[in-house]
């Protein structure tokens, strides 16, 4: 691999398949709206595009050749038609960030749970029409089927769950932490809901190394355990020495980021099939949960 485009890559773990990119001597671009700052300066190249304006698209891109894309900010089918419209016989292979999210809810999803090559009961929409967690839910799901029956390169469609760090801008990990210290009433429909975990780290190498395989197709990326919002807010109780309060009223200030309708977690087996590993949430969760303390009120709780 000697050059690379990365659609995206200014947030959160794209950012690290960049520095990852760069580290290993790939000529790096990255295409985005230009609105979010980067710390790469003038080791990569940039390109500014909406990827909802296809004009722009083949303005910046069409007369381009790449080894690689990887694909960090598809968030409808149309965009990823654009991409296979533009970029068909010009990339070698194409690493597409999809999500979890395509399945139906459940525990130890498997590829096969979800088929985008046969998937075709749909409407190409822009991101803008997809509303809400089902409308994700179907968004992700549309773009994987276009990329797989449309594309005439390799595509890798790479699904994940909740993905934490310590550099997750989103912060909901840290609403948790900080309803807790802070004594502040929070909504979880259900605690016996199954969660799913990846760290920003894995996730970033787990697509930089895809893109080196010869592997095509949907996998899973995710921790090879789980668990329930009773024992994720438990590791936080722990550690903080504060108790949770909990509240029926539903609103912005008081639903927790990670409430689904159901259960959901993802099975990686197939990846560890290909030789790779993930580590286990309670290896890093409650490191995790400790730095959100200590961002919130300066201590770091129990050691």
């Amino acid at each position: 691999m000697k050059t690379a485009l990365v659609l995206g890559g200014t947030m959160f773990f794209g950012k690290k398949v960049v520095e990852r990119l760069l580290k290993e001597g790939v000529a790096v671009t990255i295409a985005t709206r230009g609105q979010a700052s980067d710390d790469f300066g003038d080791r990569v190249e940039r390109l500014i595009v909406d990827r909802e304006d296809k004009n722009t698209l083949e303005e910046a891109l069409s007369t381009r050749s790449f080894d690689i894309v990887y694909d960090q900010s598809c968030y409808s089918p149309q965009e990823a038609l654009d991409i296979c419209d533009i970029l068909n016989g010009k990339i070698s292979k194409l690493v597409f960030t999809s999500s979890g999210a395509v399945y139906d809810f459940g525990v130890n999803k498997i590829e096969g749970d979800f088929d985008p090559y046969t998937y075709s009961t749909f409407e190409l929409k822009g991101r803008r029409e997809y509303k809400g967690i089902f409308g994700y839910q179907e968004a992700k799901r549309v773009a994987e089927a276009v990329y797989f029956q449309k594309a005439s390169f390799p595509v890798v469609a790479v699904r994940l769950p909740i993905v934490v760090g310590k550099d997750d801008y989103t912060e909901r990990l840290k609403f948790h932490v900080e309803k807790v210290v802070k004594g502040e009433p929070l909504h979880i429909p259900n605690l016996d809901n199954i969660l799913d975990f990846i760290t920003s780290d894995e996730a970033a190498n787990f697509l930089f190394e895809l893109g080196l395989s010869s592997f095509e197709g949907p996998i899973n990326g995710s921790a090879p355990d789980d668990l329930s919002f009773r024992d994720l807010m438990k590791q936080i109780e722990d550690i903080g020495g504060n108790k949770a309060i909990y509240t029926d009223k539903k609103n912005e200030q008081t639903m927790s980021p990670y409430a689904l309708p159901d259960s959901y977690s993802l099975c990686s087996k197939k990846a560890e099939q290909l030789g790779f590993t993930f580590r286990s949430v309670d290896d890093y969760l409650p490191e995790l949960v400790r730095f959100y303390f200590k961002k919130v009120n300066g201590t770091t709780g129990e050691t």
